[in-house]
């Protein structure tokens, strides 16, 4: 990731997801994407970044899924992902499975990170890729300039993660106008949201419903 990658408007977003090598459309039908913001921190532990995450869900009769996938090509801005991060990923699928009331047996869904960081690793962008998976499936448009952090658990509740206040200051950064985190995080203490944050609306949310109320909607 780098803290100087700025957030693509939604056309040129459209266009990115239409390049990425996933699995070739002639196999699958019903092809749902979206791209989801989400934050982390930098490995030197001190820095926020924004990175995006694309995801796509296809349909195949013949799977016995879901079947996740992750393409980790670096062309584009994609990055390598850890362990954490796709145990994160799959958590995110069942979770939103089943708040839309489905098992997902036919689903195959790739996910890209698209970052300029070499590695991403950590759990803290599934609640984002929770809400992702249902605003594709349902054709929802994800909210301009709402980021979020925090970890999904299989309930749906939504799970408290480190570095917020590096978080916040990079997405009023990134010029995101509203930052979802963690209930109990919007405070994290010390009061050290940096005067870049100051500008940014930071939302508590403690379950994915609230999560995708705020970050996801009806288009227009």
């Amino acid at each position: 990731m780098s803290s100087g990658f700025r957030r693509p408007n939604p056309f040129l977003m459209a266009c990115l997801l239409a390049l990425l090598p996933f699995s070739p459309a002639p196999a699958f039908d019903n092809l749902h994407v979206a791209s989801v913001p989400a934050l982390a921190v930098l490995s030197d532990g001190r820095t926020g970044a924004v990175h995006y995450i694309a995801l796509q869900i296809s349909s195949d009769p013949g799977a016995d899924g879901p079947v996740i996938q992750f393409s980790e090509i670096n062309l584009g801005g994609g990055s390598l992902v850890g362990d954490d991060w796709k145990a994160g990923v799959r958590q995110a699928v069942l979770t939103a499975l089943r708040h839309l009331g489905m098992d997902g047996r036919d689903w195959v869904v790739t996910v890209k990170n698209r970052s300029h960081n070499a590695m991403t690793d950590g759990m803290s962008a599934s609640g984002a890729v929770a809400v992702g998976i249902m605003a594709a499936w349902r054709g929802d448009a994800i909210r301009p300039g709402v980021a979020m952090t925090g970890q999904i658990a299989p309930n749906g509740d939504i799970l408290g993660v480190g570095s917020v206040p590096q978080k916040v200051e990079a997405a009023a950064r990134e010029q995101f106008n509203t930052v979802l985190v963690p209930r109990g995080q919007s405070n994290m203490g010390d009061g050290n949201f940096g005067s870049q944050a100051r500008r940014v609306a930071v939302i508590e949310v403690g379950t994915l419903d609230e999560a995708y109320h705020a970050m996801a909607g009806p288009r227009y």
